[in-house]
């Protein structure tokens, strides 16, 4: 065995700290001397006494204070409708059967006018101007 024919050591074991004073790591343990993070674990968000960044902050009001939480709709274009036949309905129902929607997302389903729209159609799902006019032009109908 030669020195060019050894395996390559891929990680170092870490620091064996607090190990006598023999190991160059003894007394303190890399954690310098006294104070606060010297003897114990404090929080990340600890500021030495102060008031905390968190409890400075005035509390959340007003309008559109949880907008997260509302579920945006589910946006379909016009062009995916010419999967249905001739003058079929459609609605949340049909679109899951087709598979354009997931059952979760149905409740919540959008039409918008991109694309073309060779087929009429009775739609009764919430619909755009735009894809209003383009349903109407092939020979459809909204009905709500």
């Amino acid at each position: 065995m030669e020195l060019h024919n050894l395996k390559k050591v891929q990680r170092r074991k870490g620091k064996r700290l607090g190990q006598g004073h023999g190991s160059g790591r003894g007394k303190t343990g890399g954690r310098g001397t006294k104070g606060q993070k010297a003897r114990g674990k404090i929080k990340l968000s600890f500021e030495g006494g102060a008031l905390p960044l968190i409890k400075r902050l005035p509390f959340a009001k007003g309008k559109g204070k949880n907008r997260s939480y509302q579920e945006n709709p589910m946006v379909l274009n016009v062009e995916k409708l010419n999967v249905f036949s001739a003058k079929s309905i459609v609605d949340s129902e049909s679109l899951v059967k087709q598979g354009l929607v997931s059952k979760k997302e149905a409740k919540r389903v959008k039409i918008l006018g991109a694309g073309k729209l060779t087929v009429p159609l009775t739609v009764k799902v919430a619909v755009s101007k735009t894809a209003q006019s383009k349903i109407e032009k092939a020979g459809g109908t909204i009905s709500l």
